[in-house]
């Protein structure tokens, strides 16, 4: 039996559910499809990754009616400082008192938790969980998707949120221009003795960004952060082999003792790193949203951030053309998507892909260089300004459910 809804969304993680959400504001309905269950995504130790939410995508979460179940959860990023391998010469991002914070970090499961409450309460989700897309249909008329499990959901709009394996994306054909940067990503949590004073820190080593973001202290007291840190492909085993005891004593050579003496918070883990962006996000009667249509590098932590800018954007150009009598599928209203959200995909990854490779040059005369870059960033206001709204998702034409 067909279930009628206006979106078709294939993917219920954070970019797939909290545009579900956005979209029920805005009386949009949607089918969210999920192979996971939420029960095991949720569970305590599943996922150790916290995530960087810009001012921007705090805004969305506020307007779709999260901010109570939020707020309480994340740490204020009050400055960002940045430094090439603690050398002097680094940068202080830190807005005026009345600006607010450059963001906030939260554990994605209290992300995950804040998403799945809501869902269960919005009459116009309806969630489908341990279940997988095995068959999609794109007519003049609908779309379709037949499940493992028998049911079959129908509506105008086919979405993609399945993240950068995307099976949607793949079988509709998209081009894809994609690369390995041979690193790995090890991802913790850390105690330590001193307080960060809610300062993320970005450490550029020619080996790789070593990020250190702010977390709320735990319920004992003890200072938290968030570790992402990024090594060479071929060092990432032996890395990951490391007895704990080591592990942490690299890391705390790294960190250079700025917060004192140090444990581990959480299990290590660690994810693979590559760059993928698709040249178009939308085809007939399907639209790419978050990791689906662009995958980068965690150096500037913007990768979520693009996907929540994305789910603005494609709520907006629904609502507005529904509005005008025109349904979720049609041509124009995904056109309309598309370039909007074109040139800032490529202007972010592009920005991010070249910090990478920047700052992964070794020797003394490039880090003197950068260096001597930095420290000008440092002393011209207008162009920290620039920086810091870039990092608060705050530039360009923002969607209405991002701005204050």
């Amino acid at each position: 039996m067909s279930d009628q809804r206006d979106l078709v969304i294939l993917g219920g993680g954070l970019v797939g559910m909290t545009l579900a959400l956005a979209a029920a504001r805005q009386g949009i309905s949607s089918h969210v499809v999920d192979k996971a269950d939420p029960a095991e995504l949720t569970a305590e130790g599943f996922d150790g990754r916290a995530s960087a939410i810009s001012t921007a995508s705090w805004n969305l979460f506020c307007n779709i009616g999260l901010k109570d179940r939020l707020a309480p959860l994340g740490c204020p990023i009050d400055a960002i400082a940045v430094t090439d391998a603690m050398r002097p010469g680094r940068i202080d991002f830190r807005p005026e008192p009345h600006e607010g914070s450059l963001g906030r970090m939260y554990a994605n499961r209290d992300l995950r938790l804040a998403l799945f409450e809501a869902a269960r309460e919005e009459a116009g989700i309806a969630w489908h969980t341990c279940a997988e897309a095995v068959e999609r249909t794109r007519g003049p008329h609908g779309v379709a998707a037949r499940l493992d499990n028998g049911a079959e959901l129908t509506g105008s709009l086919l979405v993609a949120a399945e993240g950068r394996r995307s099976p949607t994306r793949d079988e509709a054909g998209f081009g894809l221009a994609k690369w390995d940067y041979r690193h790995r990503a090890q991802v913790t949590a850390l105690y330590h003795e001193k307080p960060h004073g809610n300062v993320a820190w970005e450490i550029f080593y020619p080996a790789g960004p070593f990020a250190l973001l702010p977390l709320l202290d735990d319920a004992e007291g003890r200072h938290c952060s968030a570790l992402v840190w990024t090594v060479a492909e071929k060092h990432a085993a032996g890395a990951m082999a490391m007895s704990d005891a080591a592990f942490l004593a690299e890391v705390s050579r790294c960190m250079a003792g700025i917060y004192g003496r140090i444990e581990l918070a959480a299990p290590r883990q660690s994810y693979p790193l590559n760059f993928h962006h698709a040249g178009h996000v939308v085809d007939h009667r399907l639209a790419l949203v978050g990791d689906a249509a662009h995958g980068m590098h965690p150096i500037a932590g913007q990768g979520l951030n693009l996907g929540l800018r994305d789910v603005g954007a494609l709520v907006e150009v629904l609502a507005d053309g529904m509005r005008l009598g025109l349904e979720p599928g049609d041509a124009q209203v995904l056109a309309r998507y598309e370039r909007w959200r074109s040139v800032d995909n490529f202007t972010v990854m592009a920005a991010t892909d070249a910090i990478t490779r920047l700052f992964g040059i070794p020797g003394r005369l490039p880090s003197a260089i950068r260096r001597l870059g930095m420290g000008a960033v440092q002393r011209l206001p207008a162009l920290k300004r620039y920086f810091m709204d870039e990092a608060r998702g705050m530039s360009g034409k923002l969607p209405a459910l991002l701005q204050g």
